[in-house]
């Protein structure tokens, strides 16, 4: 049986492989995504979108 290393487990997702800094940015701080939560960069669970979460408290204008 081969596992996957990326995918979702009861609705989570995760991501077993080892975080690139492109991986790192595009779920940190990405512009170009309307969504605060964002898959995990590494593990199980989510990450939070801080561009996103940053424009919507008003922190940034745009």
């Amino acid at each position: 049986m081969k596992t996957s290393k990326v995918g979702t487990f009861l609705k989570i997702p995760y991501d077993l492989r080892w975080p690139t800094w492109a991986v790192i940015k595009e779920r940190s701080w990405n512009p170009n995504d309307k969504r605060i939560f964002t898959s995990h960069i590494f593990g199980w669970g989510w990450s939070i979108n801080l561009y996103e979460l940053f424009k919507r408290i008003g922190l940034i204008k745009k």
